[in-house]
């Protein structure tokens, strides 16, 4: 009999495990060594063994926008195959991605606010897969949670279906577009493997319109541009450098000692390209800035300075434009900003850089202007109605503290969401629908950044402060430095059932820093 995970950790945190276990072949890997923190994120970097292009070579790839195959009174109905393909994102040299339509990232999906969305995918990898729409308002078995598994075209579950409502072959994903214009992101969420799956290419765009946004004159249609950051390391072949205890994913998940805090790549890769370049007209554009990294946080800022206006945030909209010179942006947190390139000449040179990185990983990309053109776009100094919460719309208050240890298994220390490693059985919270709570959530030991599934939050304050310069607006994803604290006003609305919180470093995510709540 194979042991699941999870149950193998339960079992030896209540130390219940008979030391014959240890001859059943399960372990966990990597779990026993310190903690780290690099270039102002959790992790280690791993160097690439395959020569690195020079950056600003090679041209910004904009994800293709997909279509649907048919809309009717349902909705927008669309197909995506997750499958290996071969990409060359280091010249002259293949890359083996799993991709949404085997691309990395994968297509965009745009969505109408009101309009159901019905997304299939069918499965061709060798492996378990869970999709999760970030920042979706979605009706829990729709959410993807960790074990609601879509078994690859065959039936292989290599032990992990944990008793999810797992489909064989493809599921269709029913997202009914009840919220505001967003930019949102689609990405692997299965239990235990989310890093390595996600670092394979597994994640894509998935956006959000509606009339009031589209009245407000912002940078639109080829102005209105995607930018996944993301950070990898190349093995001599080409292929993703990542140190998985078991590279095929199928056995024991984990990383090996070095990374447990986390994996941080030395080349960052803006839309699958390393360090690319865009050339821009002189007139403003709208980035829609996505960190998808495993664990590597960024503080952006353009060189020669100059603001980078943030019209948006996580989830939709800010009541009103703020101006940064720096932009902090932890992994899965969203920014929505506006770069006015008419202010520089035909010519110039822009550089985003990144100041909490080193090497390579101190530039993301650059822009090139490359010639006057009209711009009929705007920034209105009112965006949206936004409620600010205030405690008084609470009647519960939670605690939830981010740390490694409370939970072992032989000898292992594992990270966990209140001394309690992930089980798909326990609940640490029941909000009723509808309801506003104040959760004050804590992080130790190194960087954590909290995100929470279906829920949306306002950030009261930071550290006995108030909310930082980059907390505004509604979000699903906030950044919480070592030792620092946030209080969250978290508004649960839309639908009940079981779902997750958990640290949006992939790998404290794997290794347990997960937490169910249910809304009931």
């Amino acid at each position: 009999m194979t042991i699941s995970r999870r149950s193998f950790v339960r079992l030896g945190a209540a130390g219940l495990l008979l030391p014959a276990a240890a001859g059943c072949g399960v372990r966990l890997g990597g779990l026993s060594a310190g903690n780290n923190s690099a270039q102002g994120s959790a992790g280690s970097e791993l160097s690439s063994a395959a020569p690195l292009p020079a950056p600003f070579t090679r041209p910004l790839p904009i994800p293709d926008v997909l279509a649907p195959v048919r809309s009717d009174a349902e909705g927008d109905h669309y197909e995506i195959t997750q499958r290996a393909a071969q990409a060359e994102l280091l010249p002259g040299l293949p890359t083996e991605v799993w991709g949404y339509n085997g691309t990395f990232p994968g297509p965009t999906i745009v969505s109408q606010r009101g309009r159901p969305t019905i997304v299939t995918h069918r499965n061709e990898l060798p492996v378990p897969v869970v999709v999760h729409l970030h920042g979706g308002r979605t009706p829990a078995e729709h959410d993807g949670y960790p074990t609601d598994m879509i078994l690859p075209v065959g039936g292989a579950d290599h032990g992990h279906q944990m008793g999810g409502m797992s489909a064989t072959g493809s599921r269709a994903y029913v997202y009914p577009m009840d919220q505001p214009a967003a930019t949102l992101w689609y990405h692997d969420h299965r239990m235990d493997f989310t890093g390595p799956q996600v670092y394979r290419g597994l994640a894509g765009f998935h956006l959000v319109h509606d009339d009031a946004e589209d009245a407000l004159g912002l940078p639109a249609s080829d102005r209105d541009i995607p930018l996944m950051i993301t950070d990898r390391a190349f093995a001599a072949d080409g292929s993703f450098a990542y140190p998985s205890v078991d590279p095929s994913l199928t056995g024991t998940p984990g990383v090996t000692a070095e990374y447990m805090s986390g994996v941080l790549g030395d080349c960052i890769l803006v839309n699958g390209a390393p360090w690319p370049v865009l050339e821009v007209d002189a007139a403003r554009y709208r980035f829609r800035l996505l960190n998808a990294s495993n664990a590597r946080r960024y503080q952006l800022e353009l060189d020669p300075p100059a603001p980078m206006v943030q019209v948006g945030s996580d989830l939709g909209l800010l009541a009103a434009p703020v101006a940064h010179e720096r932009i902090d942006i932890a992994q899965a947190e969203r920014f929505d900003i506006v770069i006015d390139f008419s202010r520089y000449a035909v010519g110039d040179e822009v550089t985003l850089v990144n100041r909490y990185g080193s090497g390579g990983a101190a530039y993301v990309m650059r822009f090139r202007v490359a010639r006057r053109a009209p711009d009929g776009s705007r920034i209105p100094q009112r965006l949206a109605d936004v409620r600010l919460l205030t405690p008084s719309d609470t009647m519960v208050r939670r605690s939830f503290v981010f740390a490694r240890g409370g939970a072992e298994a032989h000898g292992m220390t594992l990270w966990t969401v209140n001394d309690q490693p992930f089980d798909p059985a326990f609940s640490h919270a029941d909000p009723r629908l509808g309801s506003v709570e104040l959760w004050r959530v804590r992080a130790l030991n190194v960087e954590h950044p909290f995100h929470i599934h279906l829920a949306q939050f306002q950030v009261l304050g930071k550290g006995g402060q108030g909310p930082g310069r980059f907390d505004g607006g509604w979000k699903d994803t906030v950044n919480l430095d070592n030792g620092d604290h946030a209080d969250l006003l978290v508004r649960f609305d839309g639908h009940r059932g079981r779902y997750v919180l958990h640290c949006h470093n992939l790998e404290h995510e794997d290794m347990m820093m997960m937490a169910n709540f249910d809304v009931v």
